[in-house]
Parts: C-alpha cells; sequence; structure tokens
C-alpha cells in the first residue's frame, strides 16, 4: 500500500474514506524540520547553508511514516497546495531520505488538490509529479530572511529597549502602520463645519429631507459654513423663501456583484460582519476545508472552476429563478503572477449546500461556511438594476437651493443573497424618494431638532418652526485600524503574503506591542518605542516600498525567474552593515535620539505657554524618555528626588496609565505592568518603596466585564485596594485570606502546623470580596482532604436533601458546618436560625432564608461593595464600608 502523507489528522480521516483500503493515510502534523534558534542556522560565510533538525514533537510522526514505508516502497507527498505546503513535502523527503527510510528505487511523489472531495483527490492520483523546487526555494529564502531578521535585529532590541520582545521582517512593518496611524490621529487638528437641512412636504403629505447646496447663488462645499453665525444667517434664509422643484433627475444605475473571496478579503468580510480576527478566521476555514466543505483558504486567486461556475449558475437558477442568472458566466481575473497563488478562490465544494445542510456544530465554521457559499453564488449572479434620483429644490431667484438625493431597486439581482460589508459607514443618501414632480410647490414640515437631539449634534440654529435645522460637524481623524482595515491596507501595500497576515497580526499583540479593544488596535507604549527605534536606525528595513520589492523578488524565486542565494546575498550585505553601526550604540544615546524623534508627541505645547519638558510636579527637572522592562514612559530627570511618570502617549491620553481620582489624600493611579494593568495607592517613596497595588479582575482571558482598564472608576479600585481581604480566623487557627492572584482569585489559608499555606481557586472573580467563613472553611477542608485532584473534590453529605430550587433550580440541601448547620443553595450559605433543628426545615423555610441571604449578600450585582481597607505601610487610611459576606 502506498504511504500517503498529508499535514493534519483530520485531513488524513478525509482522504483515507476516498481512497480505501489501498492506502496508507498518514499525517506530518505540520513542519517537521525548523532551523534551531541558535547562532549558525543560517551560514552566512558559507553560501546560506542552512542546518535543520527535526522538532522534538515531529519525531514520533516522521517515525511513523518510516514504518510504514518499511512496508511498502511507495511515498506520495499531498501536503497542502501551496508554498509552505511545497515546503513540507520538501522537508518530508530531505528528513526520511536522511535516514535511509528513503532508497535508491523509493518511488516518491508529490500531488496536490484544491478541495478534499474525491474527485479531486483522485484526479490529483492520477496526476502525479516532482516536489517543485522553485517553490522550495522561496520557502527557503523566506525563512532564511526572516531568520537572519529575528535573530540579529532582535538582540539588538533586547541590550538598547529592555522591554522589547522580538522584530521581524513583515511583523515590524505592520506594527509601523498601526503606529503611525496613532501618531495621525494624535497630530489631528479637527475643523469646525455646519451643515443646513430643511424637512420638506410634497403636495400629497409624504415627507423626505433636502440639504443646502447653493447659498447666495454660490455653490457651497463642505467647509463654507464655518461657525454658527454663518449658519443662522443659512437657516434663516433657506426658511424666509418660498421653495418649489427646480429639476428632478432620475438615472439608471447598476451594481455588480463581488469577486469571490480569497484569502484576505475573507478575513476582511469575517471581521466586518462577524468581529472574527484573522487567526480565528483561518481555523475555521482550515476545520471546514479539511472535512471537504470549501476549497483551500490560503490563496491569491479568484478564479474559479469552469465547473464550480455552471455548478453555481445551476443552483441559482434552481433557488431564485432563471432571471437571476446572466446570459453568460462572470470571469474574475487573477491578480497573482507566481505560481504558489494561482489557486481557485475560496468557495463550496458543493453548491447545493448551504449552510443548514452543513454537519458541524461549531458556530464559527457555520457562519464562516454561510458567508463563502453566500458570497460564491452571488459572484455569478445578475447585476441589480437602480434608479438614483437627484431632486434640486430652490427659491425663484435660485439664491437657496437645496437638494435630496434617492435611489430605488427596481431589481434585486445578487443583492436577494449578499451585499459586501463596508468598512466605512454608509452613504446617507442612499434611500428612497417618494414621489417628486418638477415644478411643484414644497412646503416645511415636521420639526429636525428631535433628529438631531438624538443624533448628538448641536442644534443651535433651528428655523422657528423647527423644520430647517443647522447641523455642527467636525472633521475626523482617520480611524484606528481594524484587522480587516489593516489586512487590506497591508494588501494594497503589497506586505506579506495571504498565509502570512493572520500570524503576522497575532504575534504583535502577543509580544504586547499592540492591543485590541472594540475591534480596533492600539499601539502600546513598548510597540511605539520599538518602532521609532526601527525607524531612526533600521529604517530601510521597515520600509513599505522595501518590503514590497523584496515580496516581488520572492515571487520572482518562486516562479523560477530569480536566484534565491543572490537575493539573499544582497540583503546580508547591507543588513549585517546596519547591525555592526548599532553595536557600540549605548542606551542613553539610543534614547537620546528617540527622545528627538517623539518630542512633538512627548512634549505639546502646553496652554499655559509654560517649558512642556518642565516636570509639573516639581518644577524643576526636566522630563526625558526613559525605558523599563514593561516599555517606554516618560519621567522626570531629578529622580530620585522627584518620582514623577507618565506614558508617553501623554496626560489623560486614552491608553491604561491615568490617575483615576483621590482618595484620603493619596492619588489613586492606573497603571500598565509586566502582567497587566493595576491599580496603584500613591506613588513610591524611599519610606514607602512598595505602595499598595492590585492587579485588575480577570475572567479567563479577558477582563471582568465592566472591569477593564478603559472602565474601572475610583470606587472599583478602592475596592481592589483593599485586598489580600481578611475573611476571619480559622477555627484551627491562622486567618483565611481572599485575593486576586495572576492565575485568578483565591483563598489562601496555613494551619500552625503546616510548612506552607494552602490555596484553593475560587469560579467567580467577585467572590473574593463576598465569601464567608462557612464557604472558605468547608472549601479548605476538601482542598487538604484531597490535595492533587483540581477540580474533582469530595462534597460534604448534607445532613438534609429538601429537593430543586421551586423557582430557580438548583439543589437545596441541609449542611453541617464550623459554625453550625446552613442551607445552601449554589453559592448562597444562609445559616439556619438557632431554635431551628434542620430536620425541621421545610423548602418554604430555606427558600426564605436563601432570599433574605442573597439579597444581604448582594448575589444579583455586578459589582461588590467596598470592603474594609487594609492598612497601608505608610500611614493610616479610612477603611471603606465592608462588602456583606456569602457564607
Amino acid at each position: 500500500m502506498p504511504v500517503v502523507v498529508v499535514e493534519s489528522p483530520a485531513k488524513a480521516k478525509t482522504i483515507n474514506k476516498y481512497l480505501g483500503p489501498d492506502y496508507t493515510v498518514l499525517a506530518s502534523y505540520g513542519h517537521v524540520r525548523d532551523l534551531p534558534p541558535k547562532d549558525g542556522s543560517v551560514d552566512t560565510d558559507n553560501d546560506f547553508g542552512m542546518t535543520w533538525e527535526v522538532a522534538n514533537d515531529s519525531r514520533k510522526h516522521v517515525k511513523a511514516i518510516a514504518d510504514a514505508l518499511k512496508e511498502d516502497n511507495a511515498l506520495i507527498l499531498a501536503t497542502d497546495p501551496d508554498r509552505e505546503g511545497e515546503a513540507i513535502s520538501w522537508h518530508l523527503q530531505e528528513a526520511l531520505t536522511k535516514r535511509r527510510s528513503i532508497k535508491k528505487d523509493t518511488a516518491v511523489s508529490r500531488v496536490t488538490f484544491n478541495a478534499i472531495t474525491k474527485e479531486a483527490v483522485t484526479e490529483a492520483m492520477q496526476n502525479p509529479r516532482q516536489v517543485d523546487m522553485p517553490l522550495v526555494e522561496a520557502y527557503l529564502a523566506r525563512r532564511a530572511l526572516d531568520y537572519l531578521v529575528g535573530f540579529n535585529l532582535s538582540p539588538v532590541l533586547w541590550r538598547k529597549l529592555p522591554g522589547a520582545r522580538s522584530a521581524g521582517r513583515v511583523q515590524s512593518v505592520c506594527l509601523r502602520l498601526i503606529v503611525e496611524r496613532e501618531m495621525e490621529i494624535e497630530a489631528f487638528n479637527p475643523q469646525e463645519y455646519w451643515s443646513v437641512r430643511a424637512q420638506l412636504a410634497t403636495p400629497r403629505g409624504q415627507e423626505f429631507e433636502a440639504r443646502l447646496t447653493v447659498l447666495g447663488g454660490d455653490k457651497l462645499d463642505k467647509y463654507s459654513l464655518k461657525n454658527s453665525t454663518a449658519a443662522e444667517l443659512a437657516v434663516q434664509a433657506v426658511a424666509s423663501r418660498q421653495l418649489k422643484v427646480l429639476s428632478v433627475e432620475a438615472k439608471p444605475a447598476a451594481r455588480n456583484p463581488s469577486a469571490p473571496f480569497m484569502t484576505s478579503t475573507l478575513q476582511q468580510e469575517a471581521s466586518r460582519k462577524f468581529g472574527m480576527g484573522a487567526r480565528q478566521t483561518m481555523n475555521a476555514a482550515q476545520r471546514l476545508y479539511e472535512a471537504g466543505y470549501i476549497t483551500y483558504m490560503r490563496t491569491d486567486g479568484i478564479d474559479m472552476a469552469p465547473e464550480a461556475v455552471q455548478e453555481a449558475r445551476a443552483e441559482i437558477e434552481k433557488r431564485y429563478g432563471a432571471e437571476y442568472v446572466p446570459s453568460s458566466p462572470r470571469i474574475y481575473k487573477n491578480k497573482a503572477k507566481n505560481a504558489q497563488e494561482a489557486h481557485e478562490c475560496i468557495r463550496p465544494t458543493d453548491m447545493s449546500r448551504d449552510a443548514k445542510a452543513l454537519k458541524v456544530t461549531d458556530d464559527d465554521q457555520r457562519k464562516l461556511y454561510d458567508l463563502i457559499w453566500k458570497r460564491t453564488l452571488s459572484c455569478q449572479m445578475e447585476g441589480a438594476r437602480l434608479e438614483r434620483t437627484t431632486v434640486d429644490i430652490g427659491s425663484d431667484d435660485q439664491q437657496v437651493v437645496l437638494r435630496a438625493t434617492g435611489q430605488v431597486v427596481l431589481f434585486d439581482g445578487f443583492m436577494r443573497v449578499y451585499e459586501e460589508g463596508r468598512d466605512d459607514v454608509a452613504d446617507e443618501d442612499d434611500k428612497r424618494l417618494p414621489q417628486i414632480m418638477q415644478g411643484e410647490a414644497m412646503k416645511f414640515a415636521s420639526s429636525l431638532a428631535a433628529q438631531a437631539e438624538k443624533a448628538g449634534k448641536d442644534a443651535s440654529a433651528l428655523s422657528d418652526d423647527g423644520a430647517v435645522l443647522a447641523l455642527q460637524h467636525h472633521t475626523q481623524p482617520p480611524p484606528r485600524y481594524t484587522e480587516a482595515t489593516l489586512v487590506k491596507r497591508m494588501e494594497e501595500l503589497g506586505i506579506g503574503r495571504p498565509s502570512t497576515y493572520a500570524s503576522v497580526i497575532t504575534t504583535i499583540q502577543d509580544r504586547e506591542y499592540v492591543r485590541k479593544d472594540k475591534n480596533r488596535l492600539f499601539p502600546e507604549d513598548k510597540g511605539r518605542i520599538v518602532t521609532i527605534f526601527l525607524l531612526n536606525f533600521f529604517r530601510k528595513y521597515v520600509g513599505y516600498e522595501f518590503t514590497a520589492n523584496l515580496e516581488e523578488e520572492l515571487d520572482d524565486v518562486s516562479a523560477g525567474e530569480r536566484d534565491y542565494k543572490d537575493l539573499l546575498g544582497r540583503f546580508w550585505r547591507d543588513f549585517s552593515a546596519a547591525i555592526a553601526e548599532t553595536s557600540e550604540l549605548r542606551i542613553t544615546e539610543v534614547l537620546d535620539v528617540l527622545d528627538d524623534a517623539l518630542a512633538p508627541q512627548l512634549y505639546p505645547p502646553r496652554e499655559d505657554g509654560t517649558d512642556p519638558r518642565i516636570c509639573p510636579k516639581c518644577g524643576q527637572g526636566q522630563l526625558h524618555l526613559k525605558t523599563s522592562r514593561t516599555g517606554g514612559f516618560v519621567g522626570c530627570g531629578n529622580y530620585p528626588e522627584c518620582n514623577y511618570t507618565r506614558p508617553i502617549s501623554g496626560e489623560g491620553a486614552e491608553g491604561y496609565e491615568r490617575v483615576l481620582g483621590e482618595d484620603d489624600g493619596d492619588e489613586i493611579h492606573l497603571k500598565s505592568g509586566r502582567f497587566g494593568p493595576y491599580v496603584q495607592r500613591g506613588e513610591a517613596t524611599p519610606e514607602n518603596k512598595k505602595p499598595p497595588r492590585s492587579s485588575l479582575p480577570k475572567q479567563g482571558k479577558d477582563f471582568l466585564p465592566g472591569w477593564g482598564p478603559n472602565e474601572i472608576t475610583l470606587e472599583q479600585a478602592l475596592t481592589l485596594l483593599t485586598l489580600p481581604r481578611e475573611i476571619g480566623q480559622h477555627p484551627d487557627g491562622g486567618e483565611i485570606q481572599a485575593n486576586l492572584g495572576r492565575f485568578g482569585p483565591y483563598i489562601a489559608h496555613q494551619l500552625p502546623d503546616e510548612e506552607k499555606p494552602v490555596y484553593v481557586n475560587l469560579k467567580e472573580t467577585l467572590d473574593v470580596f463576598e465569601i464567608g467563613m462557612n464557604r472558605a472553611v468547608e472549601m479548605l477542608a476538601e482542598k487538604r482532604a484531597n490535595p492533587g485532584r483540581r477540580g474533582s473534590r469530595a462534597a460534604a453529605k448534607p445532613l438534609k436533601e429538601l429537593g430543586e430550587h421551586p423557582e430557580s433550580g438548583g439543589a437545596v440541601n441541609i449542611m453541617d458546618g464550623r459554625y453550625g448547620p446552613y442551607v445552601k443553595w449554589e453559592k448562597v450559605n444562609a445559616t439556619l436560625p438557632k431554635d431551628v433543628e434542620p430536620k425541621d426545615v421545610t423548602m418554604e423555610m430555606a427558600v426564605e432564608l436563601i432570599s433574605e441571604k442573597a439579597s444581604k449578600g448582594g448575589k444579583k450585582k455586578t459589582a461588590a461593595k467596598k470592603p474594609a481597607a487594609k492598612k497601608p505601610a505608610a500611614k493610616k487610611k479610612a477603611a471603606p464600608k465592608k462588602a456583606a459576606a456569602k457564607d
């Protein structure tokens, strides 16, 4: 039986069904070899020879393939049909040859298929070939370049910028895009302008809105009405005139469908419509591909196989009718020039199978498949036919003219199935207009003031009847990138390739150079510092044009038109010289250069005209850029006498670090540290080197809702600063404490005879403020009884089982506690009155006790009340009100 090798076990399982028992199908589990992360893996002195090693996790998979070859001397490499897939096949062939599993007489062939269907796999098996070496050489060039940049540039960052993690050939350019967009936003000066609108009515009583386009006989542009005075005059001019319809112009218009998906457009649309990140999208697409539902998901191609086009046209006619099928198939031209990306678009393998017929339970896969199916059908549908209407309404002297625009859909065409999402707000003029006839007199209609208030606009300029309104606007800075718009921009600049977008965007977030908040990408201070450093000392290598040109040269290698070692030689000659130039630089010299480069952002002019570099705290020291393990910041030059610091994004800038308020004479700060944001009381001083601080609570990987760095309030910060919370004295001695740790909420206690404390994790974060003695003692006892069994503690036996809670469900039991019997329901523990015996408790009594306890303990509340404050080291503080405890 020939041995067939693919990347993943899921793919192997699907292909095995098609090939049957005559083949042995095994998985390589991705790449089997890589460059070891040490000096010399790419030998720049010996023609860029590369040293490879089989990863520990891959050795057993290579051995399994080698063992299978002992039974049959034929190897079929069926990895993915792209550069990475070609590289995996080459690595496997090299690794198996090296261990002598491939002999001189071993038949080795390479097959590729764009979809995992029986027809595609069978056809591929009938058309084997050899490994495509130009594609492999393009992979080798990319891998060598990434190694040379990362291995040589990252140590420069570590030495010169403490806290910097890494640099990369594509990731650093991607980071630059985000940082430069943020700097554009910070430097943006909004410009005020006004617009005038009127609510009009036809003689038939149908209302519509029109905007002022001509005033005093002159055509208005966007900024013609610069202030409220000009706007008020315009409102009076409109309201004082009789208006009629000057012209009605209706023009036919058409809209054609978007091309089918390639990798980048799929990532963009999944982000727009579902808020899915690039990696999340690709993971879902990978699983759909391996299950045989869609074609290969890493492609620059928008071509569609002729048989798929015919299948789509037949399905459109079946579902929607012949009028939705164009007379001839739509042809989309592929922009990719190199062999690697000369693949089909991303499409369903079976056009008749919609999302409802899909046998998957994963929500991401189902949503993504529905998107792909609709986009694919729509791209072969008839265009939409529209009628765009423009109506000019004005005075007889035409000193005032208003315009209303709208559209009517005459035939929906492809829009019946799918419309592409937009990154920007849709045009507000794309609305339907009532029937309007030329020469008709127009009347002013209902008030627009309510609309303005709803939109949050300044409506100070309003006609007496409220039908003519002036709205204040300000020009907006460019929006921060989403993952979708960042992928689109990288694609426009020619940076990276479809197979790398997801990993690059994920890497800069993992390195804590960038954070994603509400689907927008914000540069962290350390990301900004790294970018400015690279722009000043390695500008060429984070240049957009240089990176794009290098991508084109790599495409030439994959097409067999360029020698990859020549490419590496030219790159290394200049890059190694740039590395050598920075080796002698001191950190202080680097910071001085960065300080000057960032001066406009770091030290903007102050309103009072004072020197922006003078420390606002001591009034004497000069502010300077400094660096630490957690990134860059601005600090006073008089340290340690003055310990003033602020983030490089400025006082009050949008971001983590800021002053939340004051409590008992201390400023309460929100800061960003090595393990994320935290709150702190006051600043460190020689007398109080470690002021009280507490991390922000998390729920899984995300912040607890309402407690994130952009949401936290002064009251919540004071609550956090009471931690660790003292629950009380354990009956056997020692204090029980509740606290938030790096891995979540917990309680801790140490008996007098124990060498170290016992820790018990809490499921709910806010339990640290509410858990009472009974529950804490019970959880500690269970942990001590089962120290090695996480999440599987032996539950204490109830004294009496009352059954399910009649209103909310969940078992209600009578338990025996250290402080007497109590009613237990979910997380509510209600102590029994002293005169009540457990055997006499009824469900009605238990529910009443639970309700009373839950209302006191704040079970339904989302935020804890303020517990008693712990004494800080420096001086006594007033104790906030203590939160009710859950017993």
